[in-house]
């Protein structure tokens, strides 16, 4: 028993009646937790309701899948996007004021995931913290993130006409800023094109990717050398 637990790098401590074991790093850990069939998950449920939107989003940052219902059906299609490349688990659903404008919903969505995504980070210790994503196709699109603690959002371009089926085109760089407001990070995007559903998708997918960087877990150690994100 002792010489499989040496070459695990684990070790077992006896406390009371009980065994405590003690593992080198957050990546055994996780891995140990799953072998086992424990809970390990980084995943968290928000709930955000006010007098325009109805709202909950529930994430797991290691899971894969996506169940998105807002009534912006272009939006939905973009929150697919950031859950397939990023890797992760993400349902949404959303009783808005669409007959209204598509603003309420697409604003309190993205700080309801931000602040999804945040709880399900926990205290950041082990991640990658920054992302970048370039895709290029007719259309250029970069994202940076960095899981900083700090909000800061810098949108750079100018997408072009009024509205992409029922999301209207300005809410693009909003929805960047709502979701950097409630996760607490510094997000930069450039995008350059000529047509506005690629250019929006492709920010989108980019974010995902970006998000995929990030999130990932590469160690045990807290990134930054200030003791706190």
């Amino acid at each position: 028993m002792e010489a499989v637990l040496d070459r695990l790098g684990l070790s077992l401590a006896r406390k009371g009646d009980r065994f405590v074991a003690s593992v080198p790093d957050l990546v055994t850990a996780r891995a140990l937790a799953g072998w086992l069939g424990l809970n390990a998950s980084r995943t968290a449920l928000i709930r955000r309701s006010t007098k325009e939107t109805d709202i909950a989003v529930r994430v797991d940052l290691d899971g894969e899948g996506a169940r998105i219902a807002t009534g912006v059906n272009f939006f939905d299609h973009m929150l697919e996007q950031i859950a397939r490349h990023a890797g992760i688990a993400l349902d949404v659903s959303c009783e808005g004021d669409v007959e209204v404008d598509a603003h309420h919903t697409i604003e309190d969505v993205c700080l309801a995931l931000g602040a999804a995504l945040k709880e399900a980070l926990g205290d950041k210790r082990g991640l990658g913290r920054f992302g970048f994503a370039l895709p290029m196709d007719e259309t250029r699109a970069g994202v940076w993130i960095d899981l900083s603690g700090r909000p800061y959002c810098r949108f750079d371009g100018t997408i072009p006409g009024e509205r992409v089926g029922d999301f209207p085109v300005e809410m693009a760089p909003h929805a960047f800023r709502s979701l950097s407001e409630s996760l607490q990070v510094a997000i930069h995007v450039e995008v350059d094109g000529e047509n506005a559903h690629h250019m929006i998708e492709s920010c989108f997918k980019a974010f995902g990717r970006a998000l995929r960087q990030a999130v990932r877990v590469e160690g045990d150690a807290l990134p930054t050398t200030k003791g706190v994100l």
